[in-house]
């Protein structure tokens, strides 16, 4: 498929360790016929600016992002769109979409946006394909005895442990949450430049950031939050991207449906993360319903909300999860 694609073309993905590992996989295919890109940080969608220049390229892949319909179809007025992914979203008229979630396959089977990545390509499996697995997963990953086997065969093969991936993980996802979106760019290019996964390691960069994160993370998972009806709600205000981890880790540590708000990030937006063992689908639509730039799979929603429509919409994300 890929031979077929003239001219020239761009790459947009995800800015966590996920969609860095999958535009790694991608870019050591199409290297010389594209160039990467990552959205705004924070903002699951592509602004005008945005849509105006990706919209000059012959071709556009999508990877790990369920962009709004609306930004898909603008780009494929004068592109050829590809879309790889395992985020909720409906089959888009006239794009190739790789995405057997949205097609109702198992998410069990479909963890992560590397993975999709690597089997399209027929790669063995690899460093890159499980990073993004465990990056979407973390240490719950080893619930899912299918994925958690091929990863420990991994690490008997080539010497690491576990808990290496999960610091390169760490690693990578560092440079977003500092909100350095050069960074995020440059990353599947180091990878690529990388002789060995254990560079990921030694990287000073990606370290420092770690350093500084981990306190900031610590300060808002620890401060008090609220109990409505059995729903945990943490209201923070922060400059970093961290609300999702934030969220993943209150929920994590105490099994309840975590709802996260973050003032701190845009101007004059603010972030919404929610996690829970319900099927958020039907609250994922609710939100687009409503004009908000909203996503995420069956057990997380991510929503950027105008501040003035911010509690509104917390007051229906607790009254669906009630």
């Amino acid at each position: 498929m890929f031979e077929e694609l003239q001219g020239s073309g761009v790459l947009i993905h995800h800015w966590d360790a996920d969609g860095i590992c999958s535009a790694r996989l991608l870019l050591e295919k199409l290297s010389k016929k594209i160039v990467n890109k990552t959205p705004v940080l924070g903002n699951y969608f592509l602004t005008e600016e945005e849509l105006t220049e990706y919209s000059s390229y012959n071709f556009v892949i999508v990877v790990d992002m369920a962009l709004p319909e609306d930004n898909i179809n603008r780009l494929a007025k004068n592109a050829k769109v590809l879309i790889f992914d395992h985020h909720l979203q409906k089959p888009i008229q006239g794009v190739f979409h790789q995405n057997p979630i949205g097609k109702g396959e198992d998410p069990l089977l479909y963890p992560s946006a590397s993975w999709i990545v690597n089997d399209f390509l027929g790669n063995p499996v690899n460093v890159f394909a499980l990073l993004g697995i465990i990056g979407d997963h973390e240490k719950r990953i080893q619930t899912n005895k299918e994925f958690y086997t091929k990863i420990t065969d991994f690490c008997i093969k080539e010497r690491f442990t576990f808990d290496e991936l999960l610091m390169m993980v760490y690693l990578l996802d560092s440079s977003y949450k500092v909100g350095d979106r050069k960074a995020v760019e440059e990353a599947p290019h180091l990878l690529l430049e990388y002789t060995g996964a254990r560079r990921i390691l030694q990287n000073i960069r990606w370290k420092n950031n770690l350093l500084l994160l981990e306190k900031e993370i610590a300060k808002h998972v620890t401060a008090p939050g609220e109990e409505k009806q059995g729903i945990l709600l943490k209201r923070i205000h922060t400059k970093f991207n961290i609300i999702s981890t934030v969220t993943r880790k209150i929920a994590w540590d105490s099994g309840k449906d975590t709802v996260v708000l973050n003032t701190g990030f845009f101007k004059d937006m603010d972030q919404i993360y929610v996690r829970s063992n319900k099927n958020l689908q039907p609250l994922i639509q609710q939100g687009k319903m409503l004009g908000y730039r909203c996503g995420g799979k069956t057990e997380v929603l991510g929503a950027v909300v105008p501040k003035e429509r911010t509690e509104s919409f917390i007051q229906e994300i607790v009254r669906f999860l009630s």
